[in-house]
């Protein structure tokens, strides 16, 4: 007897028979008992879900001459039994992958012609549509948008995306559903007892899980696993034949992780490895159990796991032990090892650094063991700069400013003090000693310092950089250091001041007598804008200019009043008026003006 493999012994030939697709099966037999169809369907949807299966299905359905009530084909009349004997001349199964050229689609458009000789409609199948042509699209558009009377198109394809939208308007659209583990499970069941094999659940939902929502692709698992099984379908058997990572590897992971045993994590994963499997794979398949133990922690997400009843209770225990926290931790660095694995160099050590940094999770604040990233590392080096800092402030060094006033620091000891542009002047007097060398990345201005030190300062509205001025302070200052301070006070200005900062920028302020400064605006709406935050423009130049006797005037330019644009006659209606030769040339030569 000739062997035929179980994805075409139990292809489903009735509505009923096909798994997982209730909705659409319900819909088109519905179409056939009212007599409603459609002259172009569309079946779409991923492989081996049934899309094909069904369009012959319905085809014979629609070819019936004795339907039943439910719209089920008879399998009775000579229609039926035509097409069961692949001998129907009213069917017809064409494979665009192979007949994807114009003239195949001429040809199919000739056959349309004809009216059938047995039964109401000519079906025709295109298998993979999406694998026509442009212009074969294009040559099929007229007739599928209004075919024969007589004639039904079924479009079947994996890539609906590829389809031209001119073809999809056309069609009436079913999507294919991908098939549940649970449905796949329950027809490898039905199929074995057919086949009087004997099977444990466990193996069957690993095959499903493998098939990854194909029934097409679990039937093939299914026939190589009992080939390998010689009739009894087991669990260790079928991961041992299918290479799949027995799921008790990631079971034992999750549980070592959780009581901090980075060595055993260690160990197993080397016996992973060596049994062939990839690190990537494994990181990606305990990423998929964590998911699932996390899933198994509330009721309402439980039917989520696509798993045997075995596998969900296996998931509800460990559930109960893992930490919230933990899971989500476990998944981040999970999902950054999935995403660096491709570029690493050295791909194990970076699946190990990731188990370990999991196995460290869950591990108390106060110990620190291999691979353990300290979380306190930012107070410890706070500890260690309040620790190396001298208890007394270091002696101050008072520079003589000459007459071009030129910045130096005020405090060489105390690098935090060097924020003040100008030092104060007066005798020099020695110094002692200082423990701490100083700076010289700190002495002198540029333009990174004032963009570096004006990140960190707030001039608006409120005091600048929480300094008080104690004393009061009449210094002397030149207009270079007025400009120098009246720039960085327009770059330490907030965002919301980044109109007003952009105007004053452009701004020429002048020492008209010493103390007194005038700036100059273009007209009466910038100085408003610039009386509104006057205080705090004030307060700034009197602490950075080391002058409390500031008095700033705002000035609005008296610009003349700007003149009309003229136009090109009154340009020359001018010109005329002014010389009068000029319209005499014009009236020589009968000119225009253009």
């Amino acid at each position: 007897m000739e062997y035929i493999v179980s994805a075409r012994k139990y292809r489903p030939i009735t509505f009923d028979t096909v798994v997982g697709q209730a909705a659409l099966t319900t819909t088109l037999k519905n179409a056939v008992k009212s007599g409603k169809l459609a002259h172009a369907y569309l079946f779409c949807g991923p492989r081996g879900v049934g899309k094909t299966t069904c369009a012959r299905i319905f085809a014979k359905a629609i070819n019936c001459q004795n339907p039943t009530v439910d719209g089920e084909a008879c399998n009775e009349c000579e229609s039926c039994q035509s097409f069961n004997e692949q001998r129907s001349l009213n069917i017809f199964e064409l494979d665009a992958a192979s007949n994807n050229s114009v003239e195949h689609i001429k040809t199919l458009m000739e056959q349309t012609r004809i009216p059938p000789q047995l039964g109401k409609y000519k079906v025709f199948i295109i298998d993979e549509v999406h694998m026509l042509s442009t212009s074969a699209f294009n040559a099929f558009l007229k007739t599928l948008e209004e075919p024969p009377a007589h004639v039904i198109f079924i479009l079947a394809t994996t890539e609906k995306h590829k389809i031209l939208p001119t073809i999809l308007s056309r069609c009436q659209i079913y999507d294919f559903e991908r098939m549940t583990v649970r449905n796949t499970v329950d027809h490898l069941k039905h199929v074995a007892e057919k086949e009087g094999i004997a099977y444990e659940e466990e193996a069957l939902a690993v095959i499903a899980e493998k098939a990854d929502g194909g029934m097409r692709d679990a039937l093939s698992i299914f026939d190589q696993a009992a080939s390998f099984c010689q009739g009894n379908i087991t669990y260790q058997k079928v991961i041992e034949d299918l290479n799949v990572l027995d799921s008790e590897n990631y079971f034992q992971i999750i549980d070592l992780s959780i009581n901090n045993k980075v060595s055993d994590i260690m160990v197993l994963l080397n016996s992973i490895i060596n049994k062939g499997f990839d690190g990537g794979l494994m990181i990606q398949g305990l990423a998929k159990h964590v998911r699932n133990v996390l899933m198994a922690k509330d009721p309402q997400t439980l039917p989520l796991l696509e798993v045997s009843d075995q596998q969900r209770q296996r998931y509800q225990e460990q559930a109960k032990k893992a930490d919230t926290r933990f899971l989500y931790q476990a998944l981040r660095l999970m999902n950054q090892c999935d995403i660096n694995y491709r570029q690493s160099s050295n791909k194990r050590l970076l699946v190990e650094l990731t188990l370990i940094e999991i196995a460290q999770i869950t591990q108390p604040d106060d110990g620190v063991s291999a691979g353990r990233r300290p979380k306190r590392l930012k107070s410890l080096f706070k500890t260690l700069i309040q620790q190396s800092q001298p208890k007394t402030a270091a002696p101050q060094v008072a520079v003589a400013e000459p007459a071009a006033s030129t910045p130096a620091p005020k405090e060489l000891g105390n690098p935090s003090d060097l924020r003040n542009p100008r030092s104060v002047s007066g005798p020099s007097t020695p110094s002692a000693p200082s423990n701490t060398a100083p700076k010289l990345g700190n002495i002198g201005f540029s333009w990174s310092n004032l963009r570096s030190k004006s990140s960190k300062m707030n001039i608006i509205p409120g005091s600048i950089d929480g300094k008080d001025q104690q004393a009061a302070e009449s210094h002397t200052f030149t207009q270079e250091d007025l400009e120098l301070q009246w720039l960085a006070m327009c770059n330490r200005m907030p965002q919301q001041y980044s109109g007003i900062a952009a105007r004053m920028k452009n701004m020429n302020p002048i020492i008209t007598e010493m103390p007194q400064i005038e700036v100059t605006v273009d007209n009466e709406l910038i100085k408003q804008e610039m009386q509104n935050i006057y205080k705090s423009i004030l307060k700034t130049l009197k602490i950075y200019l080391h002058n409390d006797e500031i008095a700033l005037t705002i000035l609005v330019s008296d610009k003349p009043a700007s003149q009309k644009v003229l136009t090109r006659r009154e340009q020359f209606e001018e010109m005329s008026q002014k010389n009068p030769a000029v319209e005499a040339l014009r009236q020589a030569f009968d000119l225009e003006l253009a």
